[in-house]
């Protein structure tokens, strides 16, 4: 069975400690793997893990910065030493400030692409030889609707990595295949979060409204989403993505939900 298939599996979440990435590190725990939480507040990291062991799961936090090498490296090799390897990765970190370009500083740019883009690089590269190890490495990159699908004003520099983790994941998944590690990833539509929640209710009332299923995601819906693709029954998946928004991107109008 699907949750059987990670029991006692070495799994680590980068972007831990709050939002989706505690919600994917939750469901892991609850599914029996061992989760090293990763954030750059060790103590929000240890708080959030802890959370994770009152309710019977396995987990530890750890403090690394995805945008440095050195981190994602000892990062790779707390987890590999406290759990024993790594058989999943789940690359979540990511920062979405939100600014239009016309006010965007070229500081602010390289900070989004150096965290939401070339932290998935560092995270990836610096777990590779222990999934290697692994016979079932999985590797879930948390992306989002924003920039592969759609866009939103003031977040011109949010949407562009993450359509740029979907061409890394496409040539990424065709250099791991040979160490039978699949690439895939997720792309959530509006879930609620902290970082939804400090919008407004006003944009949240706005978004459950252009939503077919007529509400926001809940983070342990992009859980249950990287959860079957870090499992065995989902070893012949790789390169793909999968879309969990509620149908957020199928109206071609707002007209079209008042059909319904």
């Amino acid at each position: 069975m699907l949750a059987e298939s990670l029991k006692g599996k070495s799994v680590i979440v980068t972007g831990a400690s709050k939002g989706i990435g505690k919600g994917i590190a939750g469901v892991f725990a609850r599914h029996g793997a061992k989760v090293l939480v990763v954030a750059r507040d060790l103590q929000a990291a240890e708080t959030t893990a802890r959370e994770f062991v009152a309710a019977g799961g396995t987990a530890s936090g750890f403090s690394a910065d995805v945008t440095r090498l050195e981190g994602m490296e000892k990062m790779a090799q707390a987890a590999a030493e406290r759990h024993g390897g790594i058989d999943v990765l789940c690359a979540n970190a990511g920062i979405f400030p939100q600014v239009k370009m016309e006010d965007m500083s070229p500081e602010t740019w390289d900070e989004v692409m150096a965290t939401n883009l070339k932290g998935t690089f560092l995270s990836v590269k610096a777990c590779i030889p222990y999934l290697r190890k692994s016979g079932q490495g999985r590797i879930v990159i948390t992306s989002s609707i924003t920039g592969p699908v759609t866009g939103f004003p003031g977040w011109t520099h949010y949407g562009a990595t993450k359509a740029g983790q979907l061409g890394f994941m496409r040539t990424a998944s065709m250099e791991l295949a040979k160490y039978r590690i699949t690439v895939n990833a997720v792309l959530p539509g509006n879930i609620v979060t902290e970082g939804l929640e400090a919008l407004g209710p006003d944009y949240m009332k706005g978004m459950a409204e252009a939503v077919p299923l007529g509400t926001l995601g809940q983070v342990e819906d992009i859980g249950h989403a990287a959860l079957f693709f870090a499992s065995r029954e989902a070893g012949y998946i790789t390169g793909q993505t999968l879309i969990v928004d509620g149908g957020q991107v199928l109206p071609e109008s707002p007209d079209a939900l008042k059909q319904m």
